[in-house]
């Protein structure tokens, strides 16, 4: 298994400059809603046709080169999870001991095997094998455009509503554990910050989001800002 979302780079330094807000912006979106909203799309022809990320002209030059290089399909999965108090997307914190991406936040999911017939597979097979989930116990509601990282990878994003019947049982060879941001923390646009980073001596910005004493940054934290641009421009 491999977790792509983690991000292109790791901080350095970061310095936010703007602030969380205090309460949601939108009214809370129902399963149903999510349903009707996502019916239009379906999954990639082709998982490495990538939508680039937003701002990506205050990037340095040699990482927009690097998101341009060859790419390998991936596949994570955005599970909802539907609680008494809303809609959540459950994020899992990778483990401190690994090689790659080592203690950050994470999709579940990872790049596309042999023996996966589509990217979708591939979200729901690596989603069993870290949190436990079973594929039947996912169902699939839509997809996100696919997103490069500078490690190589083309990330589709399947959505998906977990069933309330679902037991989270945790791999903590790759996890150390798993947390929830709720939709609607989600879709406040006041609740994204942008933070100042260093790569190779050049500054400049991107976005995250910080929750309940957790940092979401990175390819993870991009591919909600899509996810958000979505759901408030249907």
């Amino acid at each position: 298994m491999t977790s792509l979302t983690g991000f292109w780079i790791r901080p350095h330094s970061p310095r936010v400059v703007s602030s969380i807000s205090t309460g949601p912006r939108h009214g809370s979106l129902t399963a149903d809603e999510l349903r009707t909203l996502f019916a239009g799309t379906s999954m990639p022809v082709d998982p490495l046709d990538v939508m680039m990320p937003p701002g990506l002209k205050r990037w340095p030059h040699a990482m927009r080169e690097q998101l341009a290089g060859p790419l390998r399909p991936a596949g994570v999965l955005v599970p909802l999870m539907q609680g008494g108090e809303g809609l959540s997307i459950l994020l899992t914190q990778r483990a401190a001991h690994l090689k790659v991406h080592a203690a950050q936040a994470s999709f579940p999911g990872g790049r596309m095997e042999a023996h996966d017939p589509d990217v979708r597979a591939t979200a729901l097979r690596e989603t069993h094998e870290e949190v436990g989930v079973e594929p039947e116990q996912v169902e699939v509601i839509g997809y996100l455009r696919s997103m490069p990282t500078i490690t190589g990878f083309a990330v589709t994003p399947v959505v998906g509503l977990v069933s309330d019947e679902a037991q989270l049982v945790v791999d903590r060879t790759e996890v150390d554990y798993t947390f929830e941001l709720p939709l609607d923390f989600l879709l406040d646009e006041g609740n994204d910050k942008l933070v100042d980073r260093e790569w190779e001596g050049r500054q400049f910005r991107l976005k995250e989001f910080h929750y309940d004493g957790e940092r979401v940054w990175g390819a993870t934290a991009y591919m909600l800002l899509a996810f958000r641009e979505y759901l408030l421009n249907q």
